[in-house]
């Protein structure tokens, strides 16, 4: 079972990498609103989240303005979720959705011309997750974390890329997140070349069609 942290995490790191002014937002995957309370700060006009856990959506209506509790899919299909939005940001969300790519097509039919998508997702070429496959044979799923149980899909920095730009939006940058720097030693020492296999997520930034360049 997921603990609290996991809905409530605020991740002011990976909003600290959004381009201003966020102007009006919306957050798939709210959890409990301690992104949403990160995204204010940061100058959020207008607050948007839609989270499918029920008790954590309910603690979530206190900072955003307009709540939709159940699926992205639900909340794309009945209208519930309506544009335009400045910035969409999907943390930690994509990876456990069935059909990932029909949710970023859809959620460009939200965004306002030039409008912003950022996402974070799991590394799938951490070393760590090879290391099992190879020698321990085991995969070794979790409750939560890098191999949360619920992940139905997983991504390189190449496949997360390569899904977005397929869904209509410009992905404008990328980046590694390991977690308060452990491994930049690592990094330093191979001059970049073991980035790929040691960053836990990708933070990865778009851009819709349109609007400011």
């Amino acid at each position: 079972m997921k603990t609290a942290g996991y809905y409530a995490n605020a991740r002011e790191d990976v909003v600290a990498e959004l381009p201003r002014p966020l102007g009006r937002v919306l957050d798939v995957g709210c959890g409990a609103g301690g992104v949403g309370r990160s995204l204010r700060a940061a100058g959020a006009t207008h607050l948007t989240g839609v989270e499918v856990h029920a008790e954590s959506a309910e603690l979530a209506r206190e900072v955003f303005d307009d709540l939709v509790v159940g699926t992205v899919e639900d909340g794309l299909a009945s209208g519930e979720l309506a544009g335009p939005f400045d910035t969409i940001v999907c943390y930690d969300v994509l990876e456990h959705l069935v059909d990932p790519y029909a949710v970023l097509r859809d959620l460009l039919t939200l965004a306002a011309p030039g409008g912003v998508l950022h996402v974070s997702v799991p590394n799938a070429r951490h070393f760590s997750l090879m290391r099992d496959l190879i020698f321990r044979g085991t995969f070794g799923y979790t409750d939560w974390g890098h191999r949360d149980s619920t992940h139905l899909r997983w991504f390189t920095r190449r496949d997360i890329a390569t899904a977005i730009e397929a869904s209509g939006w410009h992905v404008e940058a990328w980046a590694p997140n390991t977690f308060g720097g452990h491994d930049r030693t690592v990094d330093r020492l191979t001059f970049g070349k073991t980035r790929e296999l040691i960053a836990l997520q990708w933070h990865v930034l778009a851009r819709a069609p349109g609007g400011r360049a």
